[in-house]
């Protein structure tokens, strides 16, 4: 025989008829019943070893990395409002329930933060929070109100109210068609 054997008779002898499935051709080493012998299978990986990986699918932007890219020119709108809607938004909040609105601006803007470590820095340590997707946070903002993502942040970025109902208007086009 020539190369492989593509019957699935690999290491039996062949002079040898009439052995048990998977039998090797020795004596007392063949499949026990109900088992099945395969030479090309490679063993499990040893215990805390990761399988080697076959093509692993490339993991989405993190929110502050979109934040960055889109401040600067390198991520399309579309695209960071792709990333924006799956994202984990971490919000200060009060005593009540509900987002903190500043007042202090041209129109009133929420803070919020794209990693809890951002929100520490704005907000103090021991400060109170909820974390909602960018989803919802078009699904819950108030009409008339904006936010700004990472406001102590390096690539701070803020969306007045015309920008946030401009993206829920692309969130329900994409969602339901034009």
């Amino acid at each position: 025989m020539y190369g492989y054997d593509q019957t699935g008779n690999a290491g039996r002898h062949a002079g040898h008829a009439g052995g048990h499935p998977g039998h090797a051709g020795h004596p007392g080493h063949g499949a026990h019943a109900g088992q099945q012998h395969y030479a090309s299978q490679q063993p499990p990986p040893a215990y805390g070893q990761q399988p080697p990986p076959h093509y692993p699918e490339p993991s989405p932007p993190s929110l502050a990395e979109a934040v960055r890219a889109f401040t600067t020119g390198a991520m399309s709108a579309e695209d960071f409002q792709a990333v924006f809607a799956t994202s984990k938004v971490y919000c200060p909040r009060g005593d009540t329930p509900g987002f903190l609105a500043l007042h202090n601006t041209q129109q009133p803007v929420i803070p919020m933060f794209t990693t809890l470590k951002e929100l520490r820095a704005y907000a103090g340590k021991e400060s109170k929070y909820f974390v909602i997707t960018g989803a919802e946070v078009l699904d819950l903002l108030p009409s008339g109100y904006g936010f700004v993502l990472d406001m102590e942040g390096e690539h701070r970025i803020v969306f007045d109210a015309k920008a946030v109902e401009e993206m829920v208007d692309f969130a329900m086009r994409r969602m339901y068609g034009d």
